[in-house]
């Protein structure tokens, strides 16, 4: 691609792009807990009200991390056990799982997170010197360019980041255009026009070994991959924000208040003393003032009076707002209790609700992860089966009583699957199979060590002259 054709291609993406990151960095701030109550500022007729009344003084900013709640809240409950994938050979998905390395599980709770607060996750797949190699890509990096096909098959990824000059120490802008087969690099110091771009060196030939700006790949694919947050693709902070927003301004405001209210103004008329040190001192010494009884002397205070069931009734509503329009789990302790399995699911079920949504769009993800994994190895990958599982509390002892009557009705590997003390299934079949192993040898042994006893001290059932065995003499025989 020659540079006229890029200048082009980021004149035409980049503007919209702008859009998409400065909503994912409110979304990410949000979930860091630096809400918007921090960055407001006072209206000019609230710092007046509040320049007449010597009552207002504070300015308590508090804000209340309920985005990040519940996103940890979706990213745990489908990640903390990330899923396994079966091609239908064992040494494959040995293969598959080495090749996802020891990060796999770290990467799934990165794509959640990313996914949950931009609306989508990126994944950059390579052939290291390593071997196959991936990562997640920060999402505000990543352009996409999609064909207008019913599929939006991805024909194009721009990613743009910024980057500094090691030997100049300037700062650039570097754009990586991928296309199916290859890689261009180009960048512009930061600030200059886009006339000025040009093409960056930053790949290495590796038949010259000199640096060039073009890398050539055979995956046959856009080595990017998508993974939305959910069918519409939107990020989980816009359904909420209004109602974080309410709550931080209604719980500071009644923080506010409480400090206000600490702080009593006495008002005097006709005070007999010389200045307010003498009116704080005598206060303090003899509980009592002295006041001029003709010039009709009295003392008052000024308070706040807080409408606090009001704003209980404010706070109350809104977190329950919060919880149901983000679809999460309130953690509120009244919920808990000796809940049966049916209860906690239903407890679940708006979590469940926009994980099921979530899952449906990464398993597309994840199916082109690994079968890229299989391309690089040379597996053979026809179908690929997902098993996702949930992280959640649950009564453990309904679940193993339901794999315990399941014996005999299903397989062994699918109740192992299902039961709560079982990580792997896999291994655990080969760990069963190893003991029964064990125990069937030590049964053999016993076995062999009384029968060797017997031929040795002569031991046994004696025969008859028919050869027929009978009992030995120990036992009692009745004739008839």
């Amino acid at each position: 691609m020659d540079i006229e054709t890029m200048k082009q291609l980021i004149k035409k993406y980049e503007p919209g792009h702008a859009t998409f990151v400065t909503r994912a960095a409110v979304a990410e701030r949000y979930y860091r807990n630096e809400t918007d109550i921090l960055f407001r500022d006072k209206p000019k007729d609230k710092e007046k009200e509040e320049s007449d009344n010597p009552l207002r003084n504070a300015d308590n900013r508090i804000p209340r991390n309920f985005h990040g709640l519940i996103v940890n809240q979706k990213a745990a409950y489908a990640f903390t056990a990330p899923p396994l994938f079966d091609v239908g050979s064992t040494a494959s998905n040995k293969r598959i799982t080495e090749a996802l390395g020891d990060e796999y599980a770290k990467n799934c709770m990165e794509l959640c997170v990313n996914a949950a607060n931009t609306s989508i996750g990126w994944v950059h797949y390579w052939q290291g010197d390593s071997g196959f190699e991936w990562a997640v890509v920060p999402s505000e990096q990543i352009i996409p360019v999609f064909d207008r096909s019913l599929k939006r098959r991805l024909i194009g990824v721009m990613r743009v980041y910024p980057d500094i000059d090691d030997t100049t120490g300037d700062n650039y802008t570097v754009y990586e255009y991928w296309t199916d087969a290859e890689c261009q690099a180009f960048r512009r110091r930061t600030g200059d026009e886009l006339e000025l771009l040009t093409y960056y060196d930053m790949f290495m030939d590796p038949e010259s070994g000199d640096m060039v700006a073009d890398y050539r790949h055979d995956f046959g694919e856009v080595p990017f991959i998508p993974f939305y947050n959910n069918n519409i693709h939107t990020d989980d902070l816009r359904n909420i924000k209004p109602l974080i927003d309410v709550y931080d301004k209604v719980y500071s405001g009644f923080i506010n208040d409480l400090d206000d209210i600490q702080e009593l103004i006495f008002v005097l008329s006709g005070y007999g003393g010389q200045d307010l040190n003498e009116f704080l001192s005598d206060l303090k010494k003899y509980k009592a003032i002295k006041i001029e009884s003709d010039e009709d002397g009295s003392v008052s205070t000024l308070n706040i009076e807080i409408p606090i069931e009001a704003r209980n009734s404010v706070l109350e509503a809104t977190r329950k707002a919060i919880f149901e329009q983000g679809q999460g789990f309130d953690p509120q302790p009244e919920n808990f209790g000796n809940q049966s399995g049916e209860a906690l699911k239903f407890m679940y079920s708006l979590l469940e609700m926009k994980t099921g949504l979530m899952e449906t769009e990464f398993k597309l993800g994840f199916a082109r992860l690994v079968r890229a994994i299989c391309k690089s190895l040379g597996i053979q990958c026809g179908t690929i089966i997902q098993t996702w599982t949930r992280t959640c509390i649950k009564n453990d002892t309904e679940q193993a009583q339901i794999c315990k009557d399941s014996v005999g009705i299903v397989s062994k590997k699918t109740i192992l699957k299902a039961h709560p003390l079982v990580e792997d299934a896999d291994a655990e079949i080969k760990q069963l199979e190893k003991e029964e192993k064990e125990a069937q040898e030590k049964a053999d042994a016993y076995v062999g060590a009384f029968s060797a006893k017997g031929r040795e001290t002569g031991s046994g059932t004696d025969s008859d002259d028919s050869g027929n065995g009978v009992p030995d003499r120990d036992t009692q025989v009745v004739r008839g």
